[in-house]
């Protein structure tokens, strides 16, 4: 076991992680912990653009794009956040602009913008431009030119490190603890070696957990480890029940189109080739949240309106754009198209249908970054930024192009607040066997000789929230994947991996991140049951009204660990005895604008 010390240790290499990098390493000696090589983070994935009211193409204001915040979030989000993250989300944009990143200008030079769903001009008036864009590889674009600018000012990446713990001093859900963060505890890819990772300051970005669902845009790695990890050190996570379904993956596969597409003017037809939005959102259409596009959608195939053999589908028509338009905004787009469903995106419509996309909630966080550890106390040294955090400037359901926004107004924060508290603070004091709970999780899952099989399990846990928990859920549908959650956690205390090496042993990683899927499937599942009202990305088919007498409030969820069988405290150390998911409730932080009905 190695041990290392610095000021500022952030965990994650994608948008966020590398935004706070950039602040914190200028600051404060800062080390980033990273399970990809930064490049391969999946911040690279997204395509459409980044939002801000610059104004260059169309009027717009920081105002507007609160309000559509707020209304496209079902009026779940914090209005004081919001206010932030619109308000600085134009030298965000300039940032980048600065370092080098090359977005698509108009004629007379300036950053070009494009419309995308839910940004509207005079609070819902008519569509407006606001997405700034690099054709439709915006988040590769950020990424690299986040990387380039790290490489610059040196900061340390330590690159394929697995972070499977965090430790804190103290209990938080013991009323007289104090917690501080003392570091991460890492698995290095290379050598299987564990290293201890001493910090002052420590900063979750580590992304989403879009693999609790099978078709999912998500890559095989966002497996949701920061968000599991603090969820086990007994810190809260907030509105786990409500998760995006991207209207637009490619149909069976999961793979994103952006919407992008849509904003450039493709249009979502039926097996009719009707223009079906038009009944669900007349003065939207297709550009109307994704939450009301991806039911829209999923209705239509509900009620035998959806194209192909299956009728298990809907369709993306581009054939009435200009190809040289299409190539010249959308290349990515088409050429997914192309390569994975061979469909010709110029003359044929192409299959789409929603897919898990993004977790609007994850480690309650302060607008900068500090991490509660219940409605109203931070622990301090702990930060979090991007899909892993929750500032609740998403609320129920995301706006598309808030996501790279949220990056980096939020990475930045985080990333300042970390190296200025490290600048006051000294090294906590290690618990004694640092290392001792991570080992032995690991351990035994790799020496036992027989026993469950990874895939088998994550499969299963997969197509039950599938089929249980996406776009339309029910108190039986939920119930249903509720207990098949539990019986996997309990044949999850007996995996086995079959490789039994410790170089290079992604056997024995892809089982520590099972471990998380489950825990956090089970806490989207009980947050989901225990809301009795739809808004947003959920929604109840049994409780189809919002319910703002009852639910405008925030779920937060803890994990409890429970007396079970001989040994039974000594398992859940390492994450998987037995437990319970207690749920408690915050009020959402109102100022400017009441909740009304969301109409588009």
């Amino acid at each position: 076991m190695q041990t290392h010390s610095y000021d500022v240790v952030i965990v994650g290499a994608g948008g966020a992680g590398m935004r706070a990098a950039l602040e914190s390493s200028s600051r404060a000696r800062t080390a980033v912990l990273t399970k990809l090589y930064p490049t391969r983070s999946h911040t690279g994935a997204a395509q459409g653009g980044m939002c801000a009211a610059l104004a260059n193409v169309e009027e717009d204001n920081w105002e507007w794009h609160t309000f559509d915040t707020v209304k496209g979030g079902d009026y779940l989000v914090d209005q004081d956040a919001a206010e932030v993250m619109a308000k600085e989300a134009i030298d965000a944009v300039l940032d980048l602009e600065k370092m080098g990143l090359p977005f698509n200008r108009t004629p007379d030079g300036k950053i070009d913008q494009r419309r995308f769903g839910g940004h509207t001009r005079n609070h819902g008036d008519a569509p407006v431009r606001r997405s700034c864009y690099a054709a439709d590889r915006t988040g590769h674009m950020i990424l690299q030119t986040l990387y380039q600018q790290c490489v610059k000012a040196g900061v340390e990446f330590f690159n394929e490190f697995y972070a499977l713990d965090l430790l804190l001093t103290a209990d938080p859900q013991d009323p007289d603890g104090d917690p501080q963060v003392a570091g991460v505890v890492a698995y290095e890819l290379a050598t299987g070696e564990i290293h201890v990772v001493r910090a002052k300051s420590v900063v979750f970005a580590t992304g989403g957990a879009g693999k609790v669902y099978k078709t999912t845009s998500n890559a095989h790695t966002l497996t949701g480890d920061g968000m599991a990890i603090a969820y086990r050190r007994g810190l809260p996570l907030e509105d786990m029940e409500f998760f995006q379904f991207h209207p637009t993956g490619l149909a069976g596969l999961g793979i994103l189109l952006s919407e992008a597409a849509r904003g450039e003017g493709a249009i979502l037809r039926n097996s009719d080739g009707e223009r079906f939005m038009e009944r669900y959102a007349p003065t939207l259409k297709d550009l109307a949240p994704r939450d009301v596009v991806a039911r829209a959608m999923a209705n239509e195939v509900r009620e035998g309106r959806g194209a192909g053999p299956n009728k298990d589908y809907v369709l993306l028509d581009l054939t009435h754009l200009e190809p040289a338009h299409i190539d010249a905004k959308l290349p990515d787009i088409t050429e997914f198209a192309r390569t994975y469903l061979g469909v010709e995106p110029y003359t044929e419509p192409v299959p789409v249908y929603p897919t898990a996309h993004y977790a609007m909630g994850g480690m309650p966080t302060t607008v900068e970054g500090e991490v509660l550890r219940n409605n109203t106390d931070i622990v301090p040294g702990l930060y979090a930024a991007g899909e892993v955090a929750c500032v609740s400037v998403h609320g129920a359901n995301r706006l598309g192009t808030n996501s790279l926004l949220d990056i980096n107004v939020f990475g930045k924060r985080a990333g300042i607040t970390a190296a200025e508290y490290a600048a006051g603070a000294t090294l906590a004091e290690l618990p004694d066997d640092p290392a001792g709970r991570v080992v032995a999780q690991l351990e035994a899952m790799r020496t036992r000789p027989v026993g469950e099989k990874v895939a088998d399990l994550r499969r299963a846990l997969q197509e039950t929230m599938d089929v249980n928990a996406q776009v339309f859920r029910t108190e039986a549908s939920l119930k249903q994947a509720l207990v098949d959650i539990q019986q996997l956690q309990e044949r999850y205390g007996h995996v086995a991996v079959q490789d039994k090496g410790r170089r290079y042993n992604l056997d024995l990683l892809e089982a520590a991140e099972l471990g998380f899927l489950l825990d956090l499937a089970e806490v989207v599942v009980t947050g989901a049951l225990a809301r009795n009202e739809s808004r947003g990305g959920h929604y109840r088919e049994d409780y189809p009204q919002r319910d703002d007498t009852n639910f405008m409030r925030h779920t937060m969820a803890y994990r409890v660990a429970t007396t079970g069988a001989e040994g039974a405290e000594a398992v859940d150390a390492a994450g998987i005895g037995p437990h319970e998911v207690r749920l408690d409730y915050k009020p959402v932080t109102l100022t400017r604008y009441q909740p009304m009905e969301r109409k588009f």
